[in-house]
């Protein structure tokens, strides 16, 4: 699975304001379908207050947090996947992420084409929806053709044949329906054998709501019908208004935005918490380093143990890792300092078979 989020919709939802919000760089933007053609991609700093309190209780010379990276994919249209709007290049696009963020239009606005003249956030998911599984139609049908083949490959195709076949026509069936893959609630080595099929409509998804200022306070109809229709497919949903995201990204300094936000009425950023969703969602957690060069937030895959995340700083510190000396950021925050936490009894070493926790704080032992 990619490790990145793809932000998919129809023409004119918001996607290319709410890419250009994340990334804080201007993505190209216009009222017609079409405008962005090859993807956008943007490398997004991950908001974590952990990391903050980590640089007040271990003041440092330098601050990094960990990343993640967005992709805005053009305007999906009815017919795709026949090609239709420069259907196969964006599908393509779409196959290469790891989820996908599909942003939904929910605001009525006279200047802001739609591409079928109305406001209808079913009937938008149902095109996008149709179109995905279109494309993972054409995939499943490809390799069951090619099956009777596999079938004639020795003792070792013939059982692997067995194994795809029943599995395959239940996919095409869902797809017929219009249900994605990811409905059929696969078993993980159902999934290890589909896998190289990089099917669309087996990425994990988020709906993401596009609402104006007066629907991000009290809401509408519009939301409501996808919020219905993600919890029918157990997909996660979240609501944020593009255009208010877009002046808060526009204010310079963290005091700003803040105080914007007081102003709006709101706790936190729309996108902070689309950042943080698409980062769990990929299977990204972090954990720490902290000193006086530098306080950072590295990015690991959940249950790795300690000499693969060392391996995100270094590969040497993979290759020669020794023991990790290990914390966890809570009992920090708990104690106020590391002096404490070390007489608390609450760092620990650890060695090459540990799992590393979501908010380790970490030092690593190794010889080369």
């Amino acid at each position: 699975m990619g490790l990145n989020c793809g932000i998919v919709g129809l023409p004119n939802v918001g996607k290319s304001t709410i890419f250009s919000a994340l990334t804080s760089a201007p993505a190209e933007a216009a009222n017609y379908p079409f405008c962005t053609i090859d993807p956008n991609v943007g490398i997004v700093s991950v908001p974590d207050e952990r990391l903050d309190r980590i640089v007040e209780l271990i003041p440092t010379k330098k601050v990094v947090p960990a990343i993640v990276e967005f992709v805005d994919i053009a305007g999906l249209v009815k017919g795709a996947s026949k090609g239709e709007g420069l259907g196969n290049r964006f599908l393509a696009h779409i196959r290469e992420v790891g989820i996908i963020a599909h942003v939904v239009r929910c605001f009525e606005n006279e200047d802001i084409t739609h591409v079928s003249n109305e406001i209808n956030p079913a009937s938008d998911i149902e095109t996008i929806q149709i179109e995905l599984c279109l494309a993972d139609m054409e995939t499943v049908d490809k390799r069951l053709s090619k099956l009777d083949k596999l079938s004639r490959a020795g003792k070792e195709g013939a059982l692997q044949a067995a194994k795809l076949l029943p599995l395959l026509t239940s996919l095409k069936t869902a797809l017929e329906d219009g249900k994605p893959a990811r409905s059929l609630a696969l078993t993980p080595e159902q999934q290890l054998l589909i896998r190289d099929l990089q099917l669309i409509t087996m990425k994990p998804q988020i709906y993401v709501c596009n609402v104006d200022e007066a629907g991000l306070a009290k809401g509408n109809s519009f939301v409501e019908t996808v919020m219905k229709i993600a919890e029918a497919e157990d997909s996660h949903a979240l609501v944020l208004c593009g255009q208010l995201e877009a002046e808060i990204s526009a204010l310079e300094t963290a005091g700003e935005r803040s105080e914007f936000l007081a102003e709006a009425g709101l706790d936190e950023s729309g996108l902070n918490r689309l950042i943080q969703t698409a980062y769990q969602m990929l299977g990204l957690r972090t954990f720490f380093t902290a000193g006086p060069d530098e306080d950072r937030a590295w990015t690991f895959h959940a249950d790795s143990t300690a000499p693969e995340a060392a391996a995100v700083i270094h590969t040497d510190f993979q290759k020669g890792f020794i023991k990790a000396e290990v914390y966890h950021c809570d009992d920090l925050f708990a104690l106020g300092s590391e002096l404490k936490v070390k007489a608390a009894g609450k760092l620990r070493i650890e060695g090459k078979e540990y799992l590393v926790k979501d908010g380790d704080i970490m030092h690593f032992r190794f010889n080369v």
